[in-house]
Protein backbone atom coordinates (compact mmCIF):
# COMPACT_ATOMS: atom_id res chain seq x y z
CA UNK A 1 0.00 0.00 0.00
CA UNK A 2 2.34 2.39 0.70
CA UNK A 3 3.83 2.10 -3.29
CA UNK A 4 0.25 4.07 -4.10
CA UNK A 5 0.59 6.36 -1.56
CA UNK A 6 3.61 7.38 -2.65
CA UNK A 7 2.61 7.51 -5.99
CA UNK A 8 -0.78 9.29 -5.58
CA UNK A 9 1.21 11.61 -3.54
CA UNK A 10 3.90 12.59 -6.41
CA UNK A 11 0.77 12.80 -8.75
CA UNK A 12 -1.40 15.53 -5.90
CA UNK A 13 2.11 17.42 -6.00
CA UNK A 14 3.39 17.34 -9.01
CA UNK A 15 0.83 16.14 -12.02
CA UNK A 16 2.56 15.32 -14.68
CA UNK A 17 1.65 14.06 -18.25
CA UNK A 18 -0.56 11.32 -18.80
CA UNK A 19 1.54 8.19 -19.50
CA UNK A 20 1.26 5.12 -22.02
CA UNK A 21 0.80 2.04 -19.57
CA UNK A 22 3.13 -1.19 -20.44
CA UNK A 23 4.26 -3.82 -18.20
CA UNK A 24 6.60 -3.38 -15.17
CA UNK A 25 9.03 -4.88 -13.97
CA UNK A 26 9.95 -5.16 -10.45
CA UNK A 27 12.79 -2.94 -10.79
CA UNK A 28 10.77 -0.50 -12.61
CA UNK A 29 8.30 -0.09 -10.13
CA UNK A 30 10.11 2.02 -7.52
CA UNK A 31 10.32 4.84 -10.40
CA UNK A 32 6.43 4.16 -11.18
CA UNK A 33 6.21 7.67 -9.07
CA UNK A 34 8.56 9.43 -11.52
CA UNK A 35 6.00 8.98 -13.95
CA UNK A 36 2.70 9.01 -12.15
CA UNK A 37 -0.57 9.68 -14.30
CA UNK A 38 -1.52 13.45 -14.24
CA UNK A 39 -5.01 14.48 -12.57
CA UNK A 40 -6.27 17.53 -12.33
CA UNK A 41 -8.70 17.31 -9.13
CA UNK A 42 -5.97 15.28 -7.47
CA UNK A 43 -6.70 15.11 -3.49
CA UNK A 44 -4.37 13.88 -0.95
CA UNK A 45 -4.67 10.13 -0.18
CA UNK A 46 -4.49 8.22 2.57
CA UNK A 47 -4.44 4.59 3.99
CA UNK A 48 -8.29 4.40 4.53
CA UNK A 49 -8.74 6.20 0.84
CA UNK A 50 -6.81 2.51 -0.24
CA UNK A 51 -8.39 0.29 2.21
CA UNK A 52 -11.56 -1.00 3.73
CA UNK A 53 -12.49 -3.20 6.94
CA UNK A 54 -15.37 -5.72 6.02
CA UNK A 55 -16.78 -6.67 9.42
CA UNK A 56 -19.69 -8.55 10.78
CA UNK A 57 -19.76 -9.09 14.50
CA UNK A 58 -16.44 -10.42 15.57
CA UNK A 59 -15.15 -11.32 11.47
CA UNK A 60 -13.68 -8.67 10.05
CA UNK A 61 -10.78 -8.41 6.91
CA UNK A 62 -9.08 -5.24 5.49
CA UNK A 63 -8.96 -5.57 1.55
CA UNK A 64 -7.50 -3.15 -1.11
CA UNK A 65 -10.70 -1.08 -2.45
CA UNK A 66 -9.85 -2.30 -6.25
CA UNK A 67 -9.58 -5.81 -6.26
CA UNK A 68 -7.23 -7.89 -8.82
CA UNK A 69 -10.10 -9.79 -10.70
CA UNK A 70 -9.22 -13.15 -12.00
CA UNK A 71 -11.99 -14.19 -14.12
CA UNK A 72 -9.74 -13.53 -17.13
CA UNK A 73 -7.46 -16.41 -16.20
CA UNK A 74 -10.47 -18.92 -17.13
CA UNK A 75 -9.85 -18.90 -20.72
CA UNK A 76 -11.27 -16.38 -23.22
CA UNK A 77 -8.94 -13.77 -23.24
CA UNK A 78 -5.89 -15.37 -24.73
CA UNK A 79 -3.33 -18.59 -23.98
CA UNK A 80 -1.83 -17.66 -19.26
CA UNK A 81 1.33 -18.92 -19.09
CA UNK A 82 1.31 -19.52 -15.68
CA UNK A 83 4.76 -18.34 -14.80
CA UNK A 84 4.00 -15.00 -16.53
CA UNK A 85 1.32 -14.76 -14.96
CA UNK A 86 2.78 -15.29 -11.37
CA UNK A 87 5.43 -12.92 -11.94
CA UNK A 88 2.53 -10.41 -12.99
CA UNK A 89 0.64 -10.92 -9.68
CA UNK A 90 3.97 -10.41 -7.97
CA UNK A 91 4.11 -7.21 -10.04
CA UNK A 92 0.75 -6.15 -8.85
CA UNK A 93 1.60 -6.95 -5.64
CA UNK A 94 4.84 -4.89 -5.20
CA UNK A 95 2.69 -1.93 -6.66
CA UNK A 96 0.59 -2.70 -4.10
CA UNK A 97 -2.74 -4.14 -5.30
CA UNK A 98 -2.94 -6.69 -2.82
CA UNK A 99 -6.35 -8.59 -3.32
CA UNK A 100 -7.28 -10.79 -5.33
CA UNK A 101 -10.31 -12.03 -6.36
CA UNK A 102 -11.19 -15.52 -7.83
CA UNK A 103 -13.44 -18.55 -7.53
CA UNK A 104 -13.25 -22.77 -7.98
CA UNK A 105 -14.27 -22.43 -11.36
CA UNK A 106 -12.57 -19.54 -12.93
CA UNK A 107 -9.94 -22.14 -14.78
CA UNK A 108 -6.46 -22.43 -12.91
CA UNK A 109 -6.94 -19.03 -10.68
CA UNK A 110 -6.44 -20.72 -7.41
CA UNK A 111 -3.74 -22.71 -8.31
CA UNK A 112 -1.94 -19.86 -9.71
CA UNK A 113 -2.55 -18.14 -6.48
CA UNK A 114 -1.17 -20.93 -4.70
CA UNK A 115 1.86 -20.65 -6.68
CA UNK A 116 1.88 -16.88 -6.35
CA UNK A 117 1.65 -17.04 -2.43
CA UNK A 118 4.35 -18.75 -2.06
CA UNK A 119 6.61 -17.03 -4.04
CA UNK A 120 5.71 -14.34 -1.63
CA UNK A 121 6.44 -16.51 1.47
CA UNK A 122 9.67 -16.66 -0.23
CA UNK A 123 10.78 -13.45 -2.17
CA UNK A 124 9.11 -10.84 -0.54
CA UNK A 125 8.78 -8.72 3.00
CA UNK A 126 6.51 -9.70 5.85
CA UNK A 127 5.09 -7.02 5.65
CA UNK A 128 4.27 -7.18 1.88
CA UNK A 129 2.84 -10.31 2.80
CA UNK A 130 0.63 -9.85 5.57
CA UNK A 131 -1.38 -7.06 2.94
CA UNK A 132 -1.96 -10.22 0.51
CA UNK A 133 -5.42 -10.99 0.34
CA UNK A 134 -6.88 -14.20 -1.93
CA UNK A 135 -10.90 -14.24 -2.34
CA UNK A 136 -12.24 -17.09 -3.70
CA UNK A 137 -16.15 -17.95 -4.61
CA UNK A 138 -17.33 -21.35 -3.83
CA UNK A 139 -20.36 -22.19 -6.83
CA UNK A 140 -21.57 -25.52 -5.88
CA UNK A 141 -24.41 -27.28 -8.03
CA UNK A 142 -27.85 -28.20 -6.85
CA UNK A 143 -27.08 -30.92 -4.97
CA UNK A 144 -28.19 -31.33 -1.10
CA UNK A 145 -25.67 -29.25 1.33
CA UNK A 146 -24.39 -31.97 4.01
CA UNK A 147 -21.46 -31.28 5.67
CA UNK A 148 -19.11 -33.33 4.26
CA UNK A 149 -19.91 -32.14 1.00
CA UNK A 150 -19.25 -28.64 1.67
CA UNK A 151 -16.46 -29.22 3.74
CA UNK A 152 -14.47 -31.06 0.80
CA UNK A 153 -15.03 -28.18 -1.70
CA UNK A 154 -14.14 -25.76 0.87
CA UNK A 155 -10.35 -28.21 1.15
CA UNK A 156 -10.25 -28.23 -2.41
CA UNK A 157 -9.78 -24.37 -2.37
CA UNK A 158 -7.77 -24.57 0.21
CA UNK A 159 -5.31 -27.16 -1.30
CA UNK A 160 -5.42 -25.12 -4.48
CA UNK A 161 -4.48 -21.89 -2.75
CA UNK A 162 -2.31 -23.45 -0.61
CA UNK A 163 -3.36 -21.81 2.98
CA UNK A 164 -4.80 -22.94 5.92
CA UNK A 165 -7.24 -20.46 6.03
CA UNK A 166 -9.32 -19.08 3.19
CA UNK A 167 -9.13 -14.92 3.84
CA UNK A 168 -12.77 -14.90 2.29
CA UNK A 169 -14.72 -17.18 1.13
CA UNK A 170 -17.90 -15.71 -1.09
CA UNK A 171 -20.61 -18.15 -1.69
CA UNK A 172 -23.04 -18.26 -5.01
CA UNK A 173 -26.42 -19.74 -5.29
CA UNK A 174 -28.24 -20.92 -8.70
CA UNK A 175 -31.90 -21.67 -7.25
CA UNK A 176 -33.67 -19.64 -4.55
CA UNK A 177 -36.49 -22.73 -4.68
CA UNK A 178 -34.46 -25.00 -3.34
CA UNK A 179 -33.80 -23.46 0.40
CA UNK A 180 -30.08 -25.62 0.46
CA UNK A 181 -28.07 -22.64 0.33
CA UNK A 182 -29.19 -21.85 4.06
CA UNK A 183 -27.84 -25.16 5.11
CA UNK A 184 -24.73 -24.21 3.34
CA UNK A 185 -24.16 -21.59 4.71
CA UNK A 186 -24.31 -22.81 8.25
CA UNK A 187 -21.52 -25.41 7.32
CA UNK A 188 -19.47 -22.39 6.46
CA UNK A 189 -20.42 -20.95 9.42
CA UNK A 190 -19.25 -23.47 11.28
CA UNK A 191 -15.59 -23.81 9.20
CA UNK A 192 -15.47 -20.63 9.75
CA UNK A 193 -15.54 -20.76 13.70
CA UNK A 194 -12.91 -23.68 13.16
CA UNK A 195 -10.64 -21.33 11.51
CA UNK A 196 -10.57 -23.13 8.01
CA UNK A 197 -12.49 -19.42 6.55
CA UNK A 198 -11.86 -15.84 8.23
CA UNK A 199 -14.93 -14.26 6.55
CA UNK A 200 -17.71 -15.55 5.16
CA UNK A 201 -19.35 -13.29 2.36
CA UNK A 202 -22.23 -13.81 -0.53
CA UNK A 203 -21.90 -13.18 -4.29
CA UNK A 204 -25.31 -12.78 -6.70
CA UNK A 205 -27.60 -12.73 -4.25
CA UNK A 206 -30.62 -10.26 -4.18
CA UNK A 207 -31.77 -7.82 -1.29
CA UNK A 208 -34.50 -10.07 -0.17
CA UNK A 209 -32.61 -13.57 0.00
CA UNK A 210 -29.60 -11.48 1.99
CA UNK A 211 -32.69 -10.06 4.22
CA UNK A 212 -33.38 -14.22 4.85
CA UNK A 213 -29.54 -14.76 5.04
CA UNK A 214 -29.09 -11.98 8.12
CA UNK A 215 -32.29 -12.72 9.98
CA UNK A 216 -30.94 -16.35 10.43
CA UNK A 217 -27.85 -15.17 12.02
CA UNK A 218 -25.62 -15.82 9.05
CA UNK A 219 -22.59 -13.37 9.85
CA UNK A 220 -21.52 -12.48 5.89
CA UNK A 221 -19.69 -9.20 5.46
CA UNK A 222 -20.26 -8.28 1.87
CA UNK A 223 -22.09 -9.40 -1.23
CA UNK A 224 -19.92 -9.08 -4.80
CA UNK A 225 -22.47 -7.78 -7.60
CA UNK A 226 -23.11 -6.35 -10.56
CA UNK A 227 -22.60 -2.47 -10.30
CA UNK A 228 -21.18 -0.36 -13.11
CA UNK A 229 -22.95 3.47 -14.60
CA UNK A 230 -24.88 1.11 -16.33
CA UNK A 231 -26.41 -0.93 -14.02
CA UNK A 232 -27.16 0.90 -11.00
CA UNK A 233 -29.38 -1.94 -9.70
CA UNK A 234 -27.74 -2.02 -6.46
CA UNK A 235 -28.33 1.38 -5.38
CA UNK A 236 -32.07 0.83 -5.80
CA UNK A 237 -32.80 -1.44 -2.71
CA UNK A 238 -29.71 -3.74 -1.49
CA UNK A 239 -27.52 -0.26 -0.67
CA UNK A 240 -30.05 0.60 2.02
CA UNK A 241 -30.33 -3.10 3.51
CA UNK A 242 -26.64 -2.60 3.43
CA UNK A 243 -26.45 0.57 4.89
CA UNK A 244 -28.42 -0.56 7.36
CA UNK A 245 -26.90 -3.98 8.35
CA UNK A 246 -23.37 -3.20 7.60
CA UNK A 247 -22.60 -5.37 4.85
CA UNK A 248 -21.01 -4.29 2.33
CA UNK A 249 -20.87 -4.23 -1.46
CA UNK A 250 -17.98 -5.57 -3.64
CA UNK A 251 -18.60 -4.53 -7.22
CA UNK A 252 -17.28 -6.59 -10.57
CA UNK A 253 -18.51 -5.16 -14.15
CA UNK A 254 -17.50 -1.83 -13.58
CA UNK A 255 -16.09 -0.66 -16.37
CA UNK A 256 -17.76 -4.02 -18.38
CA UNK A 257 -15.04 -5.76 -19.73
CA UNK A 258 -13.61 -2.57 -21.16
CA UNK A 259 -16.61 -0.99 -23.18
CA UNK A 260 -16.68 1.86 -20.57
CA UNK A 261 -13.12 3.07 -22.42
CA UNK A 262 -11.20 4.96 -25.04
CA UNK A 263 -11.34 1.91 -27.13
CA UNK A 264 -15.03 2.24 -27.72
CA UNK A 265 -15.82 5.69 -27.80
CA UNK A 266 -17.19 7.03 -30.85
CA UNK A 267 -17.65 3.47 -33.07
CA UNK A 268 -20.69 1.83 -34.38
CA UNK A 269 -20.54 -1.69 -34.12
CA UNK A 270 -23.49 -2.19 -36.18
CA UNK A 271 -21.33 -1.90 -39.27
CA UNK A 272 -19.34 -5.07 -39.52
CA UNK A 273 -15.77 -4.40 -38.84
CA UNK A 274 -15.93 -1.18 -38.42
CA UNK A 275 -15.15 -1.24 -34.48
CA UNK A 276 -13.35 -3.43 -32.26
CA UNK A 277 -14.27 -7.06 -32.05
CA UNK A 278 -16.26 -8.61 -28.82
CA UNK A 279 -13.86 -10.98 -28.72
CA UNK A 280 -13.89 -11.93 -25.06
CA UNK A 281 -16.50 -13.19 -22.76
CA UNK A 282 -16.69 -10.63 -20.82
CA UNK A 283 -17.10 -7.67 -23.86
CA UNK A 284 -19.74 -10.16 -25.20
CA UNK A 285 -21.61 -10.52 -21.90
CA UNK A 286 -21.79 -6.31 -20.76
CA UNK A 287 -22.35 -5.82 -24.77
CA UNK A 288 -25.71 -7.26 -24.19
CA UNK A 289 -25.84 -5.34 -21.01
CA UNK A 290 -25.76 -2.44 -22.75
CA UNK A 291 -28.46 -3.98 -24.87
CA UNK A 292 -31.22 -3.88 -22.27
CA UNK A 293 -30.36 -0.65 -20.87
CA UNK A 294 -30.27 1.28 -23.88
CA UNK A 295 -28.67 0.35 -26.69
CA UNK A 296 -25.24 1.69 -28.99
CA UNK A 297 -26.42 4.91 -29.78
CA UNK A 298 -27.36 5.91 -26.04
CA UNK A 299 -23.94 4.01 -24.48
CA UNK A 300 -22.11 6.54 -26.99
CA UNK A 301 -23.74 9.33 -25.29
CA UNK A 302 -22.50 8.07 -21.83
CA UNK A 303 -18.90 7.70 -23.16
CA UNK A 304 -18.51 10.78 -24.54
CA UNK A 305 -19.80 12.65 -21.49
CA UNK A 306 -17.12 10.29 -19.59
CA UNK A 307 -14.55 11.13 -22.08
CA UNK A 308 -15.30 14.95 -20.94
CA UNK A 309 -14.97 14.31 -17.32
CA UNK A 310 -12.17 12.11 -18.14
CA UNK A 311 -10.00 14.67 -20.46
CA UNK A 312 -11.23 17.57 -17.63
CA UNK A 313 -9.52 15.72 -14.92
CA UNK A 314 -6.44 14.09 -16.79
CA UNK A 315 -7.64 10.58 -16.06
CA UNK A 316 -8.73 7.58 -18.66
CA UNK A 317 -12.45 6.72 -18.93
CA UNK A 318 -12.24 3.72 -16.93
CA UNK A 319 -10.81 5.73 -14.41
CA UNK A 320 -13.79 8.02 -14.22
CA UNK A 321 -16.43 4.78 -14.33
CA UNK A 322 -14.89 3.23 -11.32
CA UNK A 323 -14.47 5.94 -9.14
CA UNK A 324 -18.27 7.03 -9.71
CA UNK A 325 -19.09 3.36 -8.43
CA UNK A 326 -16.63 3.42 -5.69
CA UNK A 327 -18.25 7.09 -4.22
CA UNK A 328 -21.49 5.20 -4.01
CA UNK A 329 -23.28 4.20 -1.02
CA UNK A 330 -22.11 0.57 0.71
CA UNK A 331 -19.63 0.22 -2.12
CA UNK A 332 -16.37 -1.51 -0.33
CA UNK A 333 -14.48 -1.87 -3.64
CA UNK A 334 -14.57 -2.74 -7.31
CA UNK A 335 -12.73 -5.33 -9.49
CA UNK A 336 -11.15 -4.41 -12.43
CA UNK A 337 -10.18 -7.88 -14.52
CA UNK A 338 -6.39 -8.38 -14.89
CA UNK A 339 -5.10 -10.67 -17.51
CA UNK A 340 -1.66 -11.41 -15.63
CA UNK A 341 0.97 -11.75 -18.20
CA UNK A 342 -1.00 -10.75 -21.38
CA UNK A 343 -1.42 -7.12 -20.31
CA UNK A 344 -1.28 -4.42 -17.13
CA UNK A 345 -3.20 -1.49 -15.75
CA UNK A 346 -1.20 -0.40 -12.94
CA UNK A 347 -0.36 3.01 -13.97
CA UNK A 348 -3.99 3.98 -15.10
CA UNK A 349 -5.61 1.88 -12.17
CA UNK A 350 -3.75 4.04 -9.90
CA UNK A 351 -5.10 7.44 -11.21
CA UNK A 352 -8.68 6.20 -9.92
CA UNK A 353 -7.42 7.06 -6.12
CA UNK A 354 -6.69 10.58 -6.39
CA UNK A 355 -9.76 11.77 -8.57
CA UNK A 356 -12.40 13.71 -7.25
CA UNK A 357 -15.85 13.70 -9.26
CA UNK A 358 -16.78 17.59 -8.87
CA UNK A 359 -20.88 18.01 -8.40
CA UNK A 360 -21.30 19.00 -12.13
CA UNK A 361 -19.18 15.59 -13.20
CA UNK A 362 -21.85 13.69 -11.10
CA UNK A 363 -24.53 15.30 -12.49
CA UNK A 364 -23.60 14.70 -15.92
CA UNK A 365 -23.13 10.86 -15.35
CA UNK A 366 -26.53 10.83 -13.42
CA UNK A 367 -28.34 12.70 -16.10
CA UNK A 368 -27.15 10.30 -18.81
CA UNK A 369 -27.56 7.05 -17.11
CA UNK A 370 -31.15 7.63 -16.35
CA UNK A 371 -32.25 8.34 -20.13
CA UNK A 372 -31.48 4.22 -19.97
CA UNK A 373 -33.92 1.70 -19.36
CA UNK A 374 -34.31 0.45 -15.60
CA UNK A 375 -32.33 -2.76 -15.21
CA UNK A 376 -34.64 -3.64 -12.43
CA UNK A 377 -37.66 -4.03 -14.41
CA UNK A 378 -36.07 -5.20 -17.60
CA UNK A 379 -34.11 -7.94 -15.09
CA UNK A 380 -34.68 -8.16 -12.14
CA UNK A 381 -32.46 -7.70 -8.39
CA UNK A 382 -28.88 -8.15 -8.16
CA UNK A 383 -27.74 -11.55 -9.70
CA UNK A 384 -31.43 -11.81 -11.05
CA UNK A 385 -29.47 -12.24 -14.67
CA UNK A 386 -28.10 -15.81 -13.58
CA UNK A 387 -31.56 -16.92 -12.57
CA UNK A 388 -34.01 -15.94 -15.36
CA UNK A 389 -35.64 -18.75 -17.23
Amino acid sequence: MSAILNQCAVSHLNPLKPVKPKSLTRRELPRLRLNSVRCESAAAVTADDLQITLSNGNDSLDIFRILNGMWQTSGGWGRIDRDDAVDAMLRYADAGFTTFDMADHYGPAEDLYGIFINRVRRERTPKLLAEIRGLTKWVPPPVKMTRSFVEDSINKSRKRMDVACLDMLQFHWWDYANPGYLDALKHLTDLKDEGKIKTLALTNFDTERLRIILDNEIPVVSNQVQHSIVDMRPQQRMAELCQQTGVKLITYGTVMGGLLSEKFLDTNLAIPFAGPPLNTPSLQKYKRMVDAWGGWSLFQTLLQVLNKIARKHGVSIPAVAVKYILDQPAVAGSLVGVRFGLSEHIRDTISIFPLVLDEEDVEAIKEVSSKGKNLMKVIGDCGDEYRRV
